[in-house]
């Protein structure tokens, strides 16, 4: 049974996660708007041009993670999705080390002498308790202390900006998976096939760009059912129902179904009634780091074969670096390259402030300090600034996090999706499937309440 529903869906927001909602409400032919405070959608997955150099807003892969998924994404993008093999590395002492962390290639290039202390910290490491639920105590179990110090611990107290014993083992993810008895034995056994399998180097991507993705999910929805320029200022409520939201401090449009994939602390301080002051107090202590990109264009071909490399060093202003080109040689002039390098930061903290030119010099001596590139090569540089990039995932975040879902839940028409809505490290491949989910979930709910229409008695 097809079900028509009149109920208008809003939409918040015009990132993957509001786009990709949007796109199977058009296909289940759902009315929506979409409302996007920018003049551009895409939120913090865009591509950006920069003459004729073309770059991401972030280190972005499209991972065949859900099959239903992928293939939605073949079909909307056809031959413009490509297979890529390209596995990233970390840049530690002069030296490249496969990422993630790959046992025969941790052991040539650490020496004789640190293989020993690791392999020792390794073994130490499993005798002992790692059970206070910090990622530290994560990461020294996982790998002991020699490894977790030099490749994991620095680099995530960059990336994050607080202490690792203060963060969750949820900002691993799955990264911390392969250095193993296991993994060793089937490298050493079978070489360079399982290696490179392991490594996890192999992703879709789009030809002119990850935004191309986006683009085409905006595309699909159609230019009529998204607003741009259009904040939301506003979100009106009775305490059980969302009644309607303010737009650019001005327009007020009444809802009946509205998704928000706005971060969420912003979406609770523009409730109005506000919300009860204990929720404020978790909407306060929670946070997101911010993220400035410097991207310098280069008149040589190539830099290294990686899609990322990474810098744990804290002596690095970065945490790593994206070459647009080994992605797809499109990103670039034929001939010419560039290279991407993120600096996490607060907002409006001391780095953000920087000015552009400080940062562009800051970043170009240390890469011409390591010899990646010389100052004469370079045709070009830009910065650009991230907000929202990363939810901050402290120890002990659920604690927060739920209290603050479950009075969002009380607003019966009312859904949240989106890496910053839900406050979760989450992927493109996870905001299309959130998407379908939703207006599956709507799609059940109108068929539920036509057959009780029709019920007898």
């Amino acid at each position: 049974m097809c079900i028509k529903s009149n109920r208008h869906i809003t939409i918040l927001g015009g990132g993957p996660a509001g786009l990709a909602i949007g796109y199977y409400a058009k296909k289940s032919q759902l009315p929506f708007t979409i409302y996007e405070a920018n003049k551009r959608v895409g939120g913090n997955c865009v591509t950006l041009q920069h003459d004729k150099f073309l770059y991401d807003s972030g280190a972005h892969r499209f991972h065949d993670k859900d099959p239903r998924v992928t293939e939605e994404i073949k079909q909307l993008l056809g031959e413009d999705l490509r297979k890529i093999n390209s596995p990233s590395q970390i840049f530690h002492s002069g030296k490249y080390i496969d990422f993630p962390l790959s046992p025969l290639n941790l052991i040539r290039n650490i020496g004789a002498d640190k293989t020993l202390r690791a392999g020792f910290d390794f073994v130490s490491s499993k005798l002992r308790s790692h059970k206070n639920g910090s990622f530290e105590n994560y990461a020294l179990g996982a790998y002991g202390k020699t490894i977790a110090n030099d490749f994991l611990l620095n680099y995530s107290r960059k990336l994050w900006g607080i202490s690792c014993k203060n963060l969750s083992p949820a900002v691993a993810g799955k990264r911390l998976e392969g250095l193993n008895l296991k993994t060793f034995l089937l490298e050493a056994i079978s070489g360079q096939k399982v290696k490179t399998e392991h490594l996890d180097g192999s992703f879709y991507y789009p030809k002119m760009g990850y935004g191309t993705i986006v683009d085409k999910l905006a595309d699909y929805c159609g230019e009529g059912n998204i607003k741009k320029n259009a904040g939301v200022t506003k979100v009106f409520h009775d305490h059980d129902k969302i009644k309607g939201v303010e737009i650019n401090g001005k327009t007020q449009i009444a809802t009946e179904e509205l998704v928000s994939t706005l971060p969420v602390t912003l979406f609770l301080r523009m409730m109005d009634p506000k919300p009860p002051q204990k929720i404020l107090d978790l909407v306060n202590s929670i946070q997101f780091r911010s993220l400035i990109l410097v991207g310098l264009f280069l008149d040589k071909e190539t830099v290294t074969p990686n899609a990322t490399v990474y810098f744990p060093e804290s002596k690095y202003a970065f945490t790593r670096i994206i070459e647009p080109r080994n992605r797809s040689v499109h990103m670039s002039p034929q001939g010419k390259t560039s290279l991407i390098a993120e600096i996490p930061c607060q907002n409006e903290d001391e780095v953000w402030n920087l000015k552009d030119g400080e940062l562009i010099e800051r970043i170009t001596n240390q890469l011409c300090g390591i010899k990646w590139i010389k100052e004469r090569e370079i045709l070009g540089s830009t910065v650009y600034r991230v907000h929202y990039a990363y939810p901050v995932l402290e120890k002990g975040f659920e604690q927060k996090i739920e209290p603050i879902m479950g009075y969002l839940k009380r607003f019966k028409n009312l859904k949240i999706s989106g890496r910053s809505g839900i406050f979760k490290y989450t992927h493109m491949h996870d905001m299309i499937g959130f998407g379908h989910t939703i207006i599956e979930e709507y799609l059940a709910n109108y068929e539920e309440k036509a057959a009780a229409m029709v019920s007898p008695g």
